[in-house]
């Protein structure tokens, strides 16, 4: 990749190749969680079961981890001209080929395909961000792919929601169809940031590839689906565990001993990039895990539509939007530490508001908590990329991107089996504790009881068993509202630890940083 200009001055040309890439990867960001509010419709239209269809999410997620890393080495040999409008009009192809899908095996190849070809994209926008443009523009750029990176999955179920409910879950896919293909020319028609150099692919780590594809592959497996298979007591999720801790093995081997590893570690020797993917996993666990939260809450809990939760979530995304001018100002008058405090101090501060959720919580009652952590977000984006990459060489800049996406990624992969696997045991520990006070024995209990077969009753059902049921429900509802308490506690915990971190980074100087 070429040096850091000196002048100011940027072509139109090269604005204009930067927007469309950062279009391209908004694509393939809000693929990730576009599908989250509709996996109901495709279960339906797939005639697939319930645990088939988590893997419409999961077959994406896998196959784009790999790619994320493998990036700099293929924009190295590519060029990012090539890579990018390559990865563009594939992952326009195969979201057609996803639209077309009749059935859950070749749902799942088409996504695994569209994961892998759409990850070659996110990467690039943050390596020409910092490489093509100068310092004093980082205001501008750094909000902008912070923005994208953060608000593409907090809007992918508002958007996914209202495309399935409007017209059906085929235009998931079938809306990034035109604009991949044309996005793909635009780059290919405007990018001139690079060279290709062929001559890499003579020493392409082979070895070190499928190690490194086995390696990610079996963690995000076992991450995606340890918590609902009860971890090691499943079959499949423990041949991934060992699968994962031999590649692993021959991965970091591989990568650490040979000079033209498949993917070059070496940018963690430099303390503000390791720190820096440090907090990107970390984000990566609130960004992706209230993502998660919020529209599970209000599917189980108050029973709302694809749309309905879409409508509901859009409010963080607009707190974004509006955020990110701000936080690109800020970030040229103060200092990134100060503005990372305040954004993580701002997370634990929404999640601390909703650990007095209830089961009657509503758009009402989410509305500030969702407005707190879109604000924060942004504050903590903007600097944690300027202070991770902003003092890297440009010749380390397409390995380190690819290395800070992952990081968030892997962030959001392990934040949602934690999450999954807190909501499932201490669900089951709620809902022991508030049935041994719900006997016959307690007058409470028992006249809530009465009340509820007499009504029962009345409406010409079988009164005590209705009443029965009905108990359980309340129950059980109360025991799951319990269990997303307990895990808005730990995202309190975890923030407010990284806010007390923060100071440990240093400060860029002037001329690399924001």
């Amino acid at each position: 990749m070429t040096t850091e200009p000196t002048e100011d001055a940027i072509p139109l040309r090269r604005i204009l190749a930067f927007m469309a890439m950062v279009f391209g990867m908004f694509m393939a960001i809000l693929d990730i969680q576009i599908v989250a509010a509709s996996l109901s419709e495709i279960q339906a239209g797939l005639n697939a079961s319930a645990d088939e269809i988590s893997w419409v999410q999961t077959s994406y997620l896998i196959a784009e981890v790999i790619m994320i890393p493998l990036s700099g080495f293929l924009g190295r040999v590519l060029s990012t001209r090539i890579l990018f409008s390559l990865s563009a009009v594939g992952f326009a192809a195969t979201s057609f080929l996803c639209a077309t899908a009749t059935n859950i095996d070749q749902m799942i190849v088409y996504r695994a395909a569209q994961g892998f070809i759409g990850g070659g994209m996110i990467p690039a926008v943050f390596a020409a961000a910092y490489t093509v443009f100068p310092p004093s523009k980082r205001a501008i750029t750094s909000p902008l792919i912070g923005l994208v990176a953060t608000l593409a999955p907090t809007i992918g179920p508002t958007v996914g929601g209202y495309l399935s409910n409007t017209f059906s879950w085929h235009w998931l896919f079938l809306v990034n169809v035109i604009p991949g293909f044309l996005v793909g020319g635009a780059v290919f028609a405007l990018v001139d940031f690079d060279k290709p150099d062929l001559a890499l692919f003579r020493r392409f780590d082979w070895t070190g590839l499928l190690a490194m594809a086995a390696f990610l592959g079996a963690m995000q497996f076992t991450l995606e689906e340890g918590p609902g298979h009860d971890w090691l007591a499943d079959e499949a999720v423990l041949g991934a565990t060992i699968l994962m801790g031999l590649a692993g093995v021959v991965f970091f081997f591989r990568a650490l001993t040979r000079q033209d590893a498949v993917v070059d570690l070496g940018a963690f020797r430099n303390r503000n990039f390791a720190m820096g993917s440090l907090f990107s996993f970390l984000m990566g666990t609130g960004l992706y895990g209230m993502t998660y939260l919020y529209p599970l809450y209000l599917a189980q809990i108050r029973g709302y539509d694809s749309l309905m939760i879409g409508q509901a979530v859009f409010v963080s995304g607009l707190a974004m939007f509006l955020m990110a001018p701000v936080a690109g100002v800020l970030s040229t008058k103060m200092d990134p530490r100060v503005l990372m405090l305040l954004g993580f101090g701002g997370f634990a501060a929404s999640s601390w508001m909703l650990t007095g959720l209830t089961a009657v919580w509503d758009f009402d009652e989410l509305f500030l908590p969702q407005i707190l952590r879109g604000v924060s977000l942004m504050l903590c984006m903007v600097p944690i990329s300027n202070l991770a990459l902003g003092t890297l060489p440009p010749a380390e800049m397409k390995n380190a991107s690819g290395l800070f996406n992952l990081t968030r990624n892997l962030g959001g992969a392990v934040g949602l089996a934690v999450i999954n696997t807190l909501l499932t045991h201490r669900g089951d520990f709620h809902y022991a504790r508030i049935a041994e006070s719900v006997t016959w024995s307690n007058p409470a209990a028992q006249a809530q009881l009465d009340a509820m077969a007499a009504n029962a009753t009345a409406h010409g059902l079988d009164g005590p068993t209705a009443a029965l049921s009905q108990m359980v429900g309340r129950v059980l509802q109360q025991a799951t509202v319990m269990s997303f308490i307990d895990v808005f506690h730990l995202f309190f915990l975890l923030f407010l630890a990284l806010a007390a971190l923060t100071m440990t980074m240093q400060k860029p100087a002037a001329s690399a940083g924001a």
